[in-house]
């Protein structure tokens, strides 16, 4: 008999469902404004930071679950999925409340800043089932089947993570 047959069928059905519908709603709550409230100018900064924050803590767990610390990894690895939930909220609430920045910037650096901006927004939307399945097989103690797809996982998500920090820097003079 197999240990780990793998996800519950209702556990791949919620990793769908959040993977189509966290970028849908994203998208649809840019064109929201909320009443009453003023722009939300300081978010960016933060939003950035947690983004770093998560870059960091995603190699310290990669180390640490190469030297074998299972459990630090396992806290590590939830801490980065909080973070990148709150980042989300703060996202959110930051575009609720403000108009989008145009980027200023001329030449290369306009290209390589669509480049990289280009990249990090759909990488961040490709990177969403990928964290949930990663997440779930490791919760589930399918750990043949985390460590593979792991191994997809945490490049994307760490250029996710890192690219948001370098759009952040590139625009922030045009804020």
């Amino acid at each position: 008999m197999n240990e780990h047959p793998g996800l519950k069928k209702s556990h791949k059905v919620w990793i769908w469902i959040l993977s189509i519908a966290v970028p849908l709603v994203v998208a649809m709550l840019f064109s929201v404004r909320i009443p009453g409230v003023e722009r939300l100018g300081f978010l960016p900064p933060i939003y950035a930071s947690i983004n770093g924050l998560t870059a960091i803590l995603l190699i310290a767990a990669f180390v640490q679950i190469r030297k074998g610390n299972r459990k630090i990894h396992e806290r590590i690895m939830k801490l980065c999925i909080i973070l990148s939930a709150l980042f989300l909220v703060m996202y959110v609430l930051y575009h609720m409340t403000s108009d989008s920045t145009p980027y200023g910037g001329e030449g290369v650096l306009r290209y390589i800043y669509f480049t990289i901006l280009l990249t990090h927004i759909s990488l961040s939307v490709t990177v969403i089932p990928f964290v949930l399945i990663t997440f779930a097989r490791a919760l589930s103690g399918d750990f043949s089947r985390h460590k593979r797809i792991a191994r997809i996982t945490f490049p994307i998500w760490l250029y996710v993570a890192v690219s948001g920090v370098i759009v952040y820097l590139m625009i922030s003079p045009y804020y």
